[in-house]
């Protein structure tokens, strides 16, 4: 299924404050150079904020995890968890409509949604507060048909049951999550027949159901007034910053300034020998480094910032700079090597020209894998 974000866009986005410490606190998860890892909750929390995942917000999670927004949009893109549409304001609606709920009645609800939300799937209904969508195998089959609604699922539904579930939400209730027919789990409808000495003197609720209820917020959406679980894996708990500073306006994009190369950690030696770098570009023109294969926009305003500005520059790395240069590209280790810059660039520098280079001028197009 062609999947693309949704022709109307906000301008921007920014966490909340305490989205953004929980976010911080996810990057710190993984190792120095793959905070990338990091996309899909980060991804998911901006969803959570903002009820569909914007492509401001896409970008925002790029820019604070060092990737390529293409990069990021892949990931966006490819999972069906990730909504590219607005949803509805209180509540999106997936029904299952996968082999075992379609035969338990999972058509029943669809025509539910189609008249009380709205005829089509993913449209929203006419006081904004529902929307819905059919999905594949949400893994209930026991308890179909049922829908997810929000972060549980409610099960064991029939057409009538199913409408005064919606209508519920809408008038701001928080329906017990689970099987609606009184079923406590997937027992046999008739009801157990093993284990049954221990029926008596069960809880209220399944666990799953159990915690839902205590938490009390089974449709609302996160928005980090939750019990903070920062950075559990921490010893202190502490707080900490992500390197990088996520922009929340395109506007707000500023020309580089030239940065000195990161001092390597105490007790560790620096990998390689830095090449000799540049003020700036000589006669105030500097070469279009995206011509190189591997190296777009993103990464050409790294490179500008770190003192390299023409081809020839890079033709004349050694083994021992090119090592250095690619240990030091915050976010973009080993792209020097894995691309073959410096062939690339020796090519370029002698005024002849790489297929890559070629097709980029003819089609307008850049290498935009940073």
């Amino acid at each position: 299924m062609l999947r693309r974000l949704h022709p109307e866009q906000p301008e921007s986005f920014a966490f909340t404050p305490a989205n953004l410490a929980w976010a911080e606190g996810q990057v710190t998860k993984y190792p120095d150079g793959r905070q990338a890892s990091a996309i899909i909750p980060l991804l998911w929390r901006a969803q959570e904020q903002e009820g569909w995942l914007t492509r401001p917000a896409i970008e925002y999670v790029a820019d604070m995890l060092g990737m390529a927004y293409i990069r990021a949009l892949e990931v966006a893109s490819f999972y069906f968890m990730f909504q590219l549409q607005p949803t509805g304001s209180v509540a999106h609606v997936q029904v299952c409509g996968t082999t075992t709920c379609m035969i338990c009645g999972a058509e029943d609800l669809i025509a539910v949604c189609k008249d009380k939300i709205s005829p089509k799937a993913h449209g929203i209904s006419a006081d904004g507060k529902l929307s819905w969508e059919e999905v594949e195998c949400l893994g209930s089959c026991s308890n179909a048909p049922m829908a997810q609604i929000g972060k549980d699922y409610y099960e064991d539904l029939t057409a009538e049951s199913f409408g005064k579930l919606l209508d519920d939400i809408v008038a701001g209730k928080v329906p017990v999550p689970g099987p609606q027919n009184g079923r406590y789990g997937s027992e046999a409808l008739g009801g157990p027949t093993n284990l049954t000495e221990y029926v008596e003197g069960r809880p209220e609720h399944n666990a799953s159901v159990a915690l839902a209820v205590e938490i009390g917020d089974t449709i609302k959406r996160i928005d980090g007034t939750e019990v903070p679980l920062l950075t559990p894996w921490l010893k202190d708990g502490s707080e900490v910053k992500t390197k990088a500073k996520p922009r929340t306006d395109k506007a707000a994009e500023t020309k580089p300034t030239q940065q000195s190369a990161p001092e390597p950690a105490p007790g560790t030696e620096a990998v390689g020998s830095k090449p000799e770098m540049l003020e700036g570009p000589r006669d105030g023109a500097a070469d279009d480094l995206k011509m190189i294969k591997g190296v777009g926009p993103k990464l050409e305003e790294l490179l500008n910032a770190m003192g390299v500005y023409h081809f020839d520059q890079i033709a004349g790395w050694s083994e021992a700079e090119i090592a250095w240069v690619d240990e030091n590209l915050e976010g973009f280790k080993g792209r020097v090597t894995r691309d073959e810059w410096v062939s690339q660039a020796k090519t370029l520098a002698a005024g002849g020209e790489t297929d890559f280079a070629k097709r980029a001028k003819d089609e307008g197009m850049y290498d935009d894998e940073d």
